[in-house]
């Protein structure tokens, strides 16, 4: 089978690029490089699947490139990440993120519809609904408080409309949409991790200050209702996130619209991340404590009890520490992430 992973350059894109190729699929990975990093599918050229994998740097927004690919390989699912995901800069930039989210999508189904891709796996985001009350299950209100929530708000509406037209006309087409917060740890082999810039990740961003490249962390607000009065969020291990994507296109069927929030079912306090890192790490560090940032909710954590009932997935890793671990592993080796090539 053949599956085209758009932002398959980025962090959560290379490790589902690296999974469908390590489960025998030919690969093609379309990314702009404009947050992604070619680096990653150079590494994975070199290992022994290698050879499954066709990277292309375009746009999505390119549709004729992106029907000519799906032509070309015989391409029958999409596996959809390439997005922008930074809720600040939403804000301030917001056309920016409906032209590259929303409308960039426009542009991708028109070319799934053009050439009769039967699957469309959604990477979506629990940005979608807001500040709900956790854990959070799927039948939540949608009520997205930022551009960038609202820009993928978009795309489901758009793939419950054109899965609607598929349906009416008889062709064969499934789809789902997948919600989840916050994503962390890296590939266990230490092959490919995780290098943003700007940072904004909370678990990569310690272990930059472990590292020395931040003089310190802030805990942003100590008196939320929360047992130690830091904010609790979501953390699901990204080779978690990717088998949960893998179950949801083995599982879909035509005139499928499926909707699943992923997660561990728990959070975890910013201050218990902090502990984390030191213990994986054995380093201490220097922490701030400073006000509140506008807009940050007290608890928000997913239920992923639809998934595990209806597909049987569950994350394998739970344990902050373990997801750490991996995480930490991929930057002692890489501290200056990509650019200092393997070891660097």
């Amino acid at each position: 089978m053949a599956v085209m992973i758009t932002g398959g350059a980025g962090y959560i894109g290379s490790h589902a690029v690296q999974r469908m190729l390590r489960d025998g699929h030919e690969v093609v990975a379309f990314d702009s490089l404009g947050r992604g990093h070619r680096e990653p599918m150079d590494l994975l050229k070199q290992q022994d699947y290698g050879k499954k994998l066709t990277f292309v740097e375009g746009d999505i927004a390119d549709r004729e490139t992106v029907a000519g690919l799906i032509r070309d390989h015989g391409v029958d699912t999409v596996m959809h990440f390439a997005a922008l995901a930074y809720v600040g800069e939403s804000v301030t930039e917001p056309l920016r993120y409906y032209r590259n989210n929303t409308a960039g999508t426009l542009s991708l189904l028109e070319a799934v519809e053009e050439t009769g891709v039967s699957r469309f796996v959604f990477s979506s985001t629990c940005a979608t609904y807001g500040e709900p009350t956790p854990p959070i299950r799927e039948d939540a209100a949608q009520s997205p408080i930022n551009p960038y929530g609202v820009s993928k708000l978009h795309v489901e509406h758009m793939l419950r409309d054109f899965g609607h037209k598929q349906r009416l006309a008889g062709n064969p087409f499934g789809w789902a949409a997948l919600r989840y917060f916050n994503v962390a740890g890296s590939d266990r082999t230490c092959l490919i991790g995780e290098d943003h810039d700007p940072e904004t990740h909370l678990i990569p961003v310690i272990l930059n200050t472990v590292l020395g490249k931040r003089e310190s962390i802030s805990i942003f607000g100590t008196d939320y209702p929360t047992p130690d009065g830091t904010c609790i969020r979501d953390y699901v291990h990204v080779e978690d996130l990717v088998d949960a994507h893998v179950h949801v296109m083995d599982a879909i069927e035509h005139g499928d619209e499926r909707f699943y929030n992923l997660g561990i079912g728990r959070g975890y306090s910013v201050r218990e991340i902090i502990d984390a890192v030191k213990r994986v790490t054995g380093v201490d560090f220097k922490v701030t404590e400073t006000a509140r940032r506008s807009g940050d909710p007290p608890e928000l954590y997913a239920d992923p009890a639809k998934i595990q009932s209806e597909l049987g997935w569950k994350a394998s890793i739970t344990d902050v520490d373990e997801v750490i671990a991996t995480a930490w592993a991929w930057f002692e080796k890489n501290p200056r992430g990509y650019a200092g090539g393997q070891n660097g």
